[in-house]
């Protein structure tokens, strides 16, 4: 490694030139490899339509990518190596970096074969014609060249874009989420403009919050029909009984968004049901909050027996309430469904507590057996609370589909070790010939899963883990009960390194039940 600044400053551009060569290796090894797979598919009697199939997503296997990314990767590959040679030898170069080839791609995609060709002709990048420009002056370049080339193309794109509309949500930072519409330009710009409206008629009449935040609030209020955005949607979180009810820092997690602090998941729960203070006009300031009642899904004591953590026993099963003067359970979170300016006519939030039982040892999530062909609402549940996202390495796509590893045309049983969560693409993936999943003979680690693909590769998927089966902290815990009473916790030998370790032995008798508690608002 050099130690003056400038042979290091060299170091990096160099780096920065093999990894851009490096991209160009892998697009033509991608390709490549595509034609391989379309021609043993096709030695194999597979339809024409069919073939190519499944080539996506072993290659964002190969690349740690997920599915999408990875048919988006392949595509790139497809137009540098066969349609762009200009473009992938300033690749190969180091002349652009990956991102900067995909800009040329993406605003090339509309034009034929032979269109696009000839504007990375005339664009030239291997030539040096980009040196020192920045990403929007690449992408308004190719654009500029494909419009003088075929503006019939691209208007019709333009045209098809309006059919792409959608509304997405991923996580932010701080129990925070980005909600996300893409929109037509003038439909966006109308929804901005009224919003912006709505908050300085709110501003003018003396509103004390921002302007930013009164337009959130609008949006959200105007969407659901209520001040505080709750209407009557299930909203899980699952946190440990520890977390719930004796203040421990374990975090909680919200399926859909992730890992949330244990004090704002204890606060969702126990805010103080309040009037919501009227501001100007009678508009409402601030959510709402009533008090609602608390129940347990299943009764007090019942094991993992005949109904496994996380299976319920219906709807008509009996309910046990905690106690009235409980001042954590007793209220939810959430303004009520109804009319929003009627506070009479809000209905309080029931919060359910659903209790999922888990080995003390590996957190693996206790189940039963079903001879049904399709996954109970229990179990999907169930699923959807131990898989979080796609079980398919490396895809952080939501849960579509409940699937049978084995499937169950081959007896497969339906049962939750031979169940996981998917997303509706890898699913569809792991049916293609030459594709396999299997059940990891692990029982003493929480559920995994192993993915053949028809090259033989195999890739490994293990389900995150659950709040509280941190085992660092189960150590210290662990440590402090032997400090205080010393000769009751005897730790038993340490299991080979091949075997994994058994808390819930006879040999550990501080071992106790873990439980979860599943917090439902709906």
């Amino acid at each position: 490694m050099p130690s003056d600044g400038s042979g290091l400053i060299d170091e990096v551009r160099d780096l920065e030139e093999l990894k851009s060569m490096l991209a160009a290796r892998q697009a033509r090894d991608a390709v490549a490899f595509d034609l391989d797979q379309r021609r043993s598919q096709a030695a194999a009697g597979v339809p024409v339509a069919e073939q190519g199939k499944g080539v996506a997503a072993q290659i964002a296997l190969a690349r740690r990518e997920s599915p999408a990314r990875g048919g988006r990767l392949l595509g790139m590959a497809r137009a540098l190596v066969t349609e762009m040679p200009h473009t992938q030898a300033a690749l190969e170069a180091g002349l652009l970096n990956e991102w900067r080839a995909t800009l040329l791609v993406r605003e090339t995609g509309c034009l034929s074969a032979a269109d696009r060709c000839a504007v990375d002709e005339e664009l030239a990048p291997d030539t040096g014609t980009f040196e020192g420009a920045g990403d929007q002056q690449i992408a308004a370049a190719a654009r500029a060249a494909a419009y003088r080339r075929d503006p019939r193309s691209v208007t019709q794109r333009a045209s098809h874009a309006a059919s792409e509309r959608h509304v997405s949500l991923r996580p932010a930072p701080d129990t925070m989420t980005y909600l996300t519409a893409l929109l037509p330009v003038a439909e966006g710009v109308a929804v901005h403009a009224e919003l912006s409206r709505h908050a300085d008629a709110c501003r003018a009449e003396g509103d004390q919050r921002s302007r930013g935040q009164l337009m959130a609030d609008a949006l959200v209020e105007r969407t659901t029909g209520t001040p505080g955005g709750f209407s009557r949607v299930e909203v899980q979180l699952i946190m440990t009984d520890r977390t719930l009810l004796q203040g421990d820092s374990e975090p909680a997690r919200l399926p859909g968004y992730g890992i949330v602090p244990a004090g704002w998941a204890r606060d969702l729960l126990a805010q103080k049901p309040t009037t919501p203070a009227a501001g100007p006009a009678g508009r409402s300031t601030g959510p709402a909050f009533q008090r609602s009642s608390v129940r347990s899904a299943l009764q007090p004591g019942t094991q993992p027996g005949g109904q496994a953590g996380g299976q319920d026993r219906g709807d008509d099963a009996e309910h046990a309430s905690p106690p009235a003067s409980d001042p954590l359970i007793g209220q939810a979170a959430g303004s009520a469904s109804g009319n929003a300016s009627d506070p009479s006519t809000r209905q309080g939030f029931e919060v359910w507590l659903r209790r999922l039982y888990t080995a003390p040892g590996s957190g693996e999530l206790v189940a039963v057996d079903s001879r049904a062909r399709l996954f109970t609402p229990g179990q999907r549940r169930f699923i959807q609370a131990r898989d979080h996202l796609c079980r398919t390495p490396y895809c952080d796509a939501p849960i579509r589909h409940y699937d049978h590893i084995n499937p169950w045309h081959t007896n497969g049983p339906t049962n939750l070790t031979n169940g996981a969560g998917l997303c509706e693409a890898c699913n569809h993936t792991k049916e293609l010939p030459g594709w396999k999943a299997t059940v990891h003979p692990d029982p003493g680690a929480r559920h995994a899963l192993e993915l053949h693909t028809p090259t033989g590769h195999i890739y490994h998927s293990t389900a995150p883990p659950l709040p509280g089966n941190n085992q660092n902290e189960r150590e210290l815990e662990q440590e402090r009960e032997h400090a205080q009473e010393p000769g009751r916790y005897a730790r038993p030998p340490t299991p080979p390194s091949h075997a994994p370790e058994d808390h819930s032995t006879p040999a550990y008798p501080y071992a106790r039940r873990s439980r979860r508690a599943e917090l439902l608002s709906a």
